[in-house]
């Protein structure tokens, strides 16, 4: 099973995100638990997808393709941006960057999924959450 939506650059399009994952959730019974990494994570790559990757460019999309199987769904997010250098990023739990107001989504993401690639020089991310975890 795989479904693709597509939005355009505008931050209120994280509200079609959000719905999206809710029911995507409730109609394959993920667990809570997964459910709560998979929504945070989506929006923060969509987030950054919009923000940094499309530049709040409207023309520009961002596309999001969710796949499940028995035993884990995989979130990829891509944007039409240039990418960026995701293997530099300052690590934000650094005491010189703690009070930073940015520059946590990548490790957000990083943290909430099971696993995480990136591709396409950072404008393409893909995100695999395990179902069976016990």
């Amino acid at each position: 099973m795989k479904d693709i939506i597509i939005v355009t650059s505008k931050t209120e399009n994280l509200q079609i995100v959000e719905k999206y994952v809710e029911d995507f959730s409730a109609s394959h019974s993920i667990d809570k638990d997964v459910y709560g990494n998979l929504l945070i994570a989506a929006l923060e790559a969509t987030n950054n997808a919009i923000m940094h990757g499309n530049q709040l460019i409207e023309s520009k999309n961002v596309e999001l393709t969710f796949a499940k199987d028995d035993n884990k769904v995989v979130l990829t997010v891509s944007d039409e941006g240039p990418g960026f250098d995701y293997k530099s990023l300052p690590d934000p739990t650094a005491p010189e960057n703690i009070e930073n107001v940015n520059g946590r989504g990548v490790f957000l993401m990083s943290k909430l999924s099971d696993k995480i690639e990136f591709e396409n020089n950072g404008s393409f991310v893909k995100m695999t959450f395990f179902l069976n975890k016990k």
